[in-house]
């Protein structure tokens, strides 16, 4: 009798690399083929994002730190929940687009199928908040000199860590709701928008919400995020606030896909994955 031939952990790893891939060029595919939804979207966050800034516009004449304080406050959450969004939201389009058995049975690592979702969400989320930010720019003074750059580039990719964790676990809800499951994903992301200091200090919250901050990776992403460009503080001195991101994302990962494994056995016991939504 033949036997399979057995990879080396280098083949073993191109082959994975490329099943990821595959997963990035269905994502884009479907953004591409969905053009429409994407445009109305973009229209509707930047419509969004003007109207905060208009209103710390309104609040003086000196407002240039306001409206630097707002604009960081509105991209970084336009990036952060894109990628939470496009995680808790694969379930949901696999539903959609009638694939979810194909996919979830597939003789494929949930490991390789999650790490080529989250480097579409990446990507995706990169380009979003870049038109995001061109759109501010024509309305606003957007000023950037003394900014450090550096560090704030390494503290929003060191923060995707942590929100891709949280967007996996929020993936749980479309697989065991088939019908609203999707929507209960913005329990999750109005509470970290809520409690996170997006567009006003943290202090300004009750002690209970104030408690809940400490536990929403956006809250170190903005403070990073805003001691880097608004004071233009160095990247070493940056490192203390990215640490905790770097706990949260080193838990939340790991949790996110233990969670996404027990209930995505549990599904397949139930027959969940055959309901449509």
């Amino acid at each position: 009798m033949s036997q399979a031939r057995s990879l080396s952990p280098v083949a073993t790893l191109g082959r994975e690399a490329r099943a990821s891939y595959a997963f990035v060029e269905r994502n884009w595919n479907l953004t591409k083929r969905y053009w429409g939804w994407e445009i109305a979207f973009l229209i509707y966050s930047a419509a969004s994002s003007m109207s905060i800034m208009f209103i710390g516009k309104a609040q003086g004449d000196d407002g240039t730190q306001l409206l630097l304080f707002l604009a960081i406050g509105t991209l970084v959450w336009s990036y952060l929940n894109s990628i939470f969004m496009n995680m808790a939201e694969m379930i949901a389009w696999e539903r959609w687009e009638g694939t979810i058995e194909y996919t979830m049975m597939a003789p494929i690592n949930r490991l390789t199928h999650m790490v080529g979702q989250s480097i579409f969400a990446i990507i995706y989320g990169i380009i979003r908040s870049a038109l995001l930010l061109g759109v501010l720019a024509m309305f606003f003074d957007i000023n950037l000199r003394g900014a450090n750059l550096i560090g704030a580039l390494l503290t929003i990719v060191i923060g995707s860590l942590s929100f891709i964790g949280f967007g996996i676990i929020g993936a749980v809800l479309p697989l065991l709701f088939p019908e609203k499951g999707e929507q209960m994903t913005f329990i999750i992301s109005s509470i970290l928008l809520l409690v996170s200091g997006v567009y006003y200090p943290i202090e300004v919250l009750p002690g209970w919400m104030q408690a809940l901050a400490t536990v929403s990776p956006a809250t170190y992403v903005l403070d990073a995020m805003r001691a880097a460009i608004l004071d233009g503080t160095g990247t070493i001195d940056l490192l203390p606030k990215m640490l905790p991101l770097l706990i949260i994302g080193l838990i939340t990962v790991p949790l996110g896909m233990a969670v996404f494994g027990y209930f995505e056995r549990y599904a397949k016991r139930t027959g969940r994955l055959k309901r449509s939504g």
